[in-house]
């Protein structure tokens, strides 16, 4: 482990050498990509001779050499690794001609397989090595990569340790971008309770012999979800057949995943992008057993507003029948997305994460509760489970786990077990970002039994269908109110255009807006900790309630109209009608 995370701190400070030519945000755009040409360079040493040598040999005889030159390309154990690279070059011969090293380089790019070829592309790999050579940076960034520190060869890097050397640079990176809360990366904890509340239910089948699984994941990120899945099933049952599919829409991420499967052996033609999941699906006619995914949270759906209007139209021929969301959120069409990819005549199961928005925006009859509803009476929700706050990197907000099937056991029929997880974790030693909670083991096997004994206790509910239903009914008569500060009501702070802004800045200079941007969540967090101070006791007199925040937030200079809206969003109705 130790020289595992060697490699991973090496390869950080590699960033270093590109201050000054590069702004802290652009970071990894250069060192991302070469991290993975770098593991390419180290898979594809065992079988260099043998694909030059037949490259030389076959060269103008065929005008397609892929199968040809794919069937030498082997690891150590003689197992094809899908990729090849005919180029004479790899980084140690790279090295001794360094007045060359720019234009050798680009060749060296050129005669990758295909596959890889497209990986490079997304991340604009030869953009940036024009820009490293004009700096004089490209020949020292090449030798530091070929410093043994960084051998990323199979034998001593295994495919498991290069996808977390992955997983742990783009999350440092994230970090150091200040990107927007719903843009985060799942932490490993949160993806396990995720796998295992998906797989509970299927422990027997996945024991038989000689079957095939096929999981997707239509946000798949860097593919974390996915290699989770895998692996938990193959920990059960080595003979299961595991096929994973993916659809990613940021390149460099999509790029990232596409290499990953690549080394670890899998299908990397079954990752797609980069498109949009909502206007672009890339897998139109695919159905499929286990579905996981950690959509965007209060993402804008502008951009694919034409399709998925039209898609809406042809109601549930489409994927968008039962209703559209708000433009500022698209949660709820990836739950209809997902949905419409369980299988029709068996069972699929899905797991997926959102933030309270999917559970309660939306009166009676508007688009998200017409979505909810129809979910609800065509009995596809099993299970929510309510999580801990700060257990992102990038948000501390409370979220959601949906379990989700067209197949329901006996029991569980007409049903919907609610689990109230929030005081599962523990607390983290050092905080990374916002990630200051964690997932134990204990914590993650005590949620899943929660799960898995269907028992109403303190922390489980399971209620009819039906009891989710209502009907909105407006009554003349004196609106009762109440106050209070809790976790529920302080995430509404979200909602404050006023709060929210506190976070942005307009600033044009990069770093300067970052700056700007984190003194504004410390600021948005500072609130926070000084309205937990009131307490959650309940008020039902607005001057008393508000006699409490102005003290609680005397030291923050807030407009009388900011602490009015604070006040508002802390609100609830005393009665239900």
């Amino acid at each position: 482990m130790g020289n595992f995370q060697e490699k991973i701190s090496f390869i950080w400070d590699l960033a270093d050498l590109l201050r000054g030519v590069y702004k802290r945000n652009e970071y990894q755009k250069v060192i991302l990509p070469f991290t993975v040409l770098k593991r390419f360079d180290c898979v594809l040493s065992d079988s260099k001779k043998a694909v030059l040598e037949t490259y030389n040999q076959y060269k103008g005889q065929f005008e397609n050499m892929e199968p040809i030159l794919q069937s030498v390309a082997k690891d150590k154990k003689g197992k094809s690794i899908r990729i090849y690279n005919y180029s004479k070059y790899d980084f140690k011969s790279l090295l001794e001609d360094p007045e060359h090293i720019e234009q050798n380089l680009m060749h060296y790019l050129d005669c990758f397989s295909k596959n890889v070829q497209d990986i490079f592309e997304n991340f604009h790999i030869k953009t940036h090595i024009t820009r490293l050579a004009k700096a004089d940076l490209l020949f020292l960034l090449i030798k530091k990569f070929s410093e043994s520190k960084v051998d990323l060869h199979p034998d001593v890097v295994s495919n498991h340790e290069m996808g977390t050397i992955f997983e742990e640079l783009i999350r440092k990176f994230a970090e150091q971008s200040n990107e927007e809360a719903g843009e985060h990366f799942t932490p490993r904890d949160v993806v396990g309770l995720m796998t295992k509340l998906m797989f509970v239910e299927n422990g027997e089948n996945l024991k038989k012999k000689d079957i095939i699984r096929t999981v997707y994941d239509p946000a798949c990120g860097t593919g974390g979800m996915l290699t989770s899945c895998k692996d938990f099933v193959t920990s059960m049952n080595k003979d299961v057949d595991v096929v994973l599919f993916g659809q990613e829409v940021n390149e460099e991420t999509y790029a990232i995943c596409k290499a990953d499967m690549l080394m670890k052996g899998e299908a990397d033609e079954n990752i797609r992008g980069p498109f949009s999941t909502l206007s672009k699906d890339q897998f139109p006619d695919n159905r499929f057993d286990f579905i996981i995914s950690n959509p965007p949270y209060g993402r804008k759906w502008e951009q694919d507003e034409e399709v998925v209007k039209r898609e809406a139209e042809k109601g549930f021929e489409g994927r968008f029948g039962a209703g559209l969301p708000r433009i500022n959120d698209g949660q709820l069409l990836f739950l209809q997305h997902m949905i419409s990819k369980m299988k029709v005549k068996e069972k699929s199961r899905i797991a997926v994460i959102t933030n309270g928005s999917p559970l309660f925006t939306g009166d009676a009859g508007q688009g998200e509760s017409d979505i909810r509803k129809w979910m609800i009476e065509n009995d596809y929700v099993e299970a929510m489970v309510a999580l801990p706050d700060q257990l992102f990197f990038n948000t501390g907000i409370y979220t959601y786990i949906w379990v989700l099937t067209n197949e329901k056991p006996v029991e569980r029929v007409g049903k919907i077990q609610l689990i109230n997880a929030t005081s599962f974790f523990k607390k983290m030693r050092k905080s990374l970002g916002n990630k200051r909670n964690y997932l134990s083991d204990d914590d993650i096997n005590e949620i899943v039994n929660l799960y898995d004994k269907f028992e109403e206790n303190k922390y489980c509910k399971i209620f009819d269908n039906e009891e989710f239903g209502y009907t909105k009914v407006i009554v003349e008569r004196p609106l009762q109110l109440n106050y209070q500060v809790s976790e529920e009501r302080l995430e509404n702070l979200y909602s404050v255009k006023a709060f929210v802004k506190l976070a942005e800045s307009k600033h044009k200079d990069p770093e300067k807006r970052l700056k700007e941007e984190d003194e504004g969540k410390k600021k948005q967090e500072e609130i926070i900790t000084a309205l937990k101070t009131i307490g959650d006791k309940l008020y039902k007199n607005w001057d008393e309630f508000e006699k409490k925040v102005e003290e609680a937030l005397r030291g923050f200079d807030l407009s009388p109209n900011f602490i009015k809206n604070i006040i508002v969003f802390n609100t609830a109705c005393l009665t239900k009608v």
